[in-house]
Parts: C-alpha cells; sequence; structure tokens
C-alpha cells in the first residue's frame, strides 16, 4: 500500500468531522461528505462544525461536499463514518463508483438490525470486489480527539501492510495507533459495548452505585468474550483498546451517547424522550437488537444485553430487569 495522500471521509457528524480533523493535521487531503447539504454548506463557510464540534476550525486541506460522486472518485481511500445502520445504503450508493483498487474503512460501531451481520459481512455483499477493508475502533471520543487531546485506537485491516497503512496516516505525537488483523473481534467489542454502556447508565441513573456498574462492566466483558470467541475473534483484542478501553470508557464517561441514554431511562423517561433530548444517534438502542439476534443464532447467552433490549423494548422496568439478572441461578465465575 501507498502512503494515504488523499481520502474520502463519509459522514460529517461528530465522529466524522473528528477522524477528518486528525487526518488533515497529519496533511492528508480530505473530501469530507454529508448528506445534508444545508449543514455542508455551513462547514464550508464557517470553516467549523458548529453543531457537533464548535470553536474548532477545519485546515485548509479538509474540503467539506455533498456531491457524493466527485468525492468517490477523488481518492481510493474511502473512510464510513455514518451510524450502522446506513452503511448498507450507502455502499449500494457508492458500488457503481469504485472498484478492487478502493480500500473500505469503518468508523462506525454496530450490527446490521434487520441482518444480524457484522459491519464487514455487509461490504463484503455489498462490494463483492473488494480486496482491500479495515475497521478503526477504540476508546475515542470525538470532541477530544478533535481537540488533539491524547489518544490511542486500534485498527484491524484483512492484511498487517493495510492496517500499517492507515495507522500511519492517524499517527501523531499526541494519537497513538495500534494495528491488527481481527477485524471480528475489533467489530464485535466496539458494538456490544455501546449496550453495555446503556446498563451501566441505567444502574447509575437508578442510583445503584459503584459496585453495581463496576460488576456490569465486568460480565459485560465476559458477554463479549463469550460471543468473540464463538464468532472467531481472538482473546486478546477484547482485553486491548478496541475491547475492555472502549467498554471503560463509555461505560464511565458521560459524553457516551448510549450512557447518557441509559442515565435516561434509570431515571424514569421513555425511550422517544430520551432520544430526542440526546438528538444524535444513539448505537446501542439499535445494537441490542441486532446482537440479540446474532446471539440466539450462535447460540451464546448473553443476559446483560437481553435485559437491556427487555428494557428497551419490552416495556420492562429497568429496577424489575436488575432483579432478573441478580436472582439468575449461581454458578462459577469462569
Amino acid at each position: 500500500m501507498d502512503t494515504i495522500q488523499t481520502i474520502a471521509v463519509y459522514g460529517a457528524g461528530s465522529w466524522g468531522t473528528a477522524l477528518a480533523l486528525q487526518l488533515a493535521r497529519n496533511d492528508i487531503a480530505v473530501n469530507l461528505w454529508g448528506s445534508n447539504p444545508e449543514h455542508i454548506k455551513a462547514l464550508e463557510t464557517e470553516r467549523e462544525n458548529k453543531r457537533y464540534l464548535a470553536n474548532i476550525p477545519l485546515p485548509p486541506n479538509l474540503h467539506p461536499s455533498a456531491d457524493l460522486p466527485t468525492v468517490a472518485q477523488a481518492s481510493h481511500y474511502h473512510l464510513i463514518v455514518v451510524p450502522s445502520h446506513g452503511i448498507r445504503a450507502l455502499l449500494q450508493r457508492l458500488q457503481p463508483m469504485l472498484t478492487e483498487q478502493d480500500v473500505i474503512i469503518w468508523a462506525s460501531k454496530g450490527i446490521e438490525l434487520e441482518t444480524g451481520k457484522l459491519l464487514h459481512e455487509v461490504v463484503l455483499e455489498e462490494l463483492p470486489f473488494c480486496q482491500h477493508y479495515a475497521v478503526v475502533s477504540g476508546p475515542t471520543f470525538a470532541a477530544e480527539v478533535a481537540s488533539g487531546l491524547p489518544t490511542a485506537m486500534t485498527v484491524a485491516a484483512n492484511s498487517d501492510t493495510l492496517a500499517l497503512t492507515i495507522a500511519k496516516a492517524f499517527s501523531a505525537n499526541h494519537y497513538r495507533v495500534y494495528t491488527s488483523t481481527d477485524v471480528v473481534g475489533v467489530e464485535l467489542g466496539g458494538a456490544i459495548k455501546n449496550v453495555l454502556a446503556i446498563a451501566a447508565g441505567i444502574s447509575d441513573g437508578l442510583g445503584y452505585g459503584a459496585n453495581a456498574r463496576a460488576a456490569i462492566i465486568t460480565r459485560g466483558l465476559a458477554e463479549i468474550r463469550r460471543l468473540s470467541e464463538v464468532m472467531g475473534a481472538q482473546t486478546e483484542t477484547l482485553m486491548g483498546l478496541a475491547g475492555l478501553g472502549d467498554l471503560v470508557l463509555t461505560c464511565t464517561d458521560n459524553q457516551s451517547r448510549n450512557r447518557r441514554l441509559g442515565l435516561a431511562l434509570g431515571q424514569g423517561k421513555d425511550l422517544s424522550t430520551a432520544l430526542a433530548e440526546i438528538g444524535q444517534a444513539v448505537e446501542g438502542a439499535k445494537s441490542a437488537r441486532s446482537i440479540g439476534l446474532l446471539a440466539q443464532r450462535v447460540g451464546v447467552e448473553m443476559p446483560i444485553c437481553q435485559q437491556v433490549y427487555r428494557i428497551l423494548y419490552e416495556g420492562v422496568a429497568p429496577a424489575d430487569a436488575v432483579k432478573a439478572l441478580i436472582a439468575r441461578g449461581l454458578k462459577a465465575e469462569f
């Protein structure tokens, strides 16, 4: 793989803009696509993303655009940062514009709702000619990345060479990137932690304290590990940045939209009200459905994730869901 000189970034929300900023600061020409022409026009004229990342200027080599074909044809590197439920539709639009030379990277975290498929499976279904693909993940809040605060993340690709190429593109004196070829492990860690962050938020919203939060994080990691091992992931990945690191981050800090959703539910708000107050995509709310579908398909027990689903979609009271978890039969921890 060559050094990345130009890249297309799809998704002009907080995370897409933050990653675009990081790449542009490394002297890479970035074309940032968004589906809302008015939002893109504001980025062009104001040279900052006031809606999501106010007071952080866009470098001159970061070019917002609502013209999908122009953005797609300007580079062989494509970084997708739209919500996971929108990836298939975006790939279908991009498919006629891409070739086997193109590299597909995604920073979205989730599992497809209708099918329970991982995002790399969606990519390969819609782009069967794709030979080079990768996922970036880890404990990375958009505002801190955009502000240039010290950050570490993982890039997992279908080859060591590609992983290293992408790692070099993001790396800086404040930004450390580790490489991997465990795409499945990185995807699952990033998707499941969102549901567990909702669980941690619910517990804190109920006022259950630090002990309960620690139990959710620890036993939640066990759920990630069980499903990931069945799916062929590496255990080491789940103990790294894309597994344990991302889980701790999203379960303990209120920058996490998933945790904030849980807090609202634990405090008695209904799902629609809580989502409206957050005002941005909350991946864990959708992933609770798709993870349940995947776990059922491969025969893995995930009781915390199951109770989050019941709270979200079956009307179970949060306190009753916690009681159901605690009342489960006694068993060895390992």
